[in-house]
């Protein structure tokens, strides 16, 4: 098939006067919402699976940077909502988000010029290996769960990009058993055919000509056959994931 106001008295004793100065310390800053309440770390995931974060465009203001929020897709599919991005490739992650939907506003609607089918928008995720260190955060009265990114290796972190609709599916193919990824060759039917798998993998290689860093044209192959068409953000990727990021052809 194809497929984040307390009020301070501070005491001055001298010499035996008690001198009370009651200092007013603003409770809630304009950028930063103030954390009630922090939940101590956990891990989410599987010790030898894979997770990944799904970007939404949002973002919030926390620890004194701008973090991006999204979603969590655990190793059977499922998502945690309310996800924050904080630490390593925060930035990074913003700007490739970014890109891609400035780039589906750009194309989508218009039409594949190999197989005719119209583009569909693509979704960037950024994938990690091993579970995910999360504090549970509630901040204006909203739980956020927050990624400590800096607690998580590099090597284990790479970022990626496909359709919308698969974020979901390329997690669960990536935790079954033998599922390997390849490189479609150009004369590859898969192109030409009148199918949302062809669309995608020449759009990922459309892609890849604006985004800085992008790679596009692999797939991941499923024991049943299915593929499923991916691009690569090289700006964000891991030694862990070499056989995604250099796959065979």
């Amino acid at each position: 098939m194809l497929l984040g106001g307390v009020m301070v008295a501070v005491k001055y004793v001298i010499v035996g006067v008690v001198v009370v100065v009651v200092v007013a310390i603003a409770a809630a800053l304009v950028l930063l919402p103030p954390t009630q309440h922090k939940a101590p770390m956990q891990y989410v995931g599987s010790p030898s699976g894979y997770e990944a974060f799904v970007p939404n465009g949002q973002t919030i203001y926390y620890h004194g940077h701008t973090d991006p929020v999204g979603d969590l897709i655990l190793p059977d599919g499922n998502t945690i909502h309310d996800v924050v991005w904080d630490g390593q490739y925060a930035n990074t992650i913003i700007q490739n988000h970014n890109a891609i939907v400035q780039l589906n506003n750009q194309f989508v609607g218009q039409t594949d010029p190999v197989n005719g089918q119209p583009y569909v928008p693509l979704q960037d995720f950024y994938v990690i290996k091993g579970q995910v260190p999360v504090e549970q955060v509630t901040i204006n009265g909203q739980t956020y769960y927050v990624i400590e990114a800096n607690s998580i290796n590099p090597a284990n972190i790479a970022g990626f990009y496909t359709y919308q609709g698969w974020i979901d599916k390329f997690v669960v193919a990536m935790n079954t058993p033998g599922t390997y990824a390849a490189v479609l060759p150009g004369n590859s039917p898969v192109f030409p055919s009148p199918t949302l798998q062809g669309t995608v993998a020449y759009q990922t290689m459309l892609y890849q000509h604006y985004i800085r860093g992008a790679a596009g044209g692999a797939v991941l192959v499923q024991l049943n056959g299915t593929m499923i068409p991916y691009g690569i953000n090289t700006n964000i990727f891991g030694a862990s994931f070499n056989s995604y990021i250099n796959p065979s052809s």
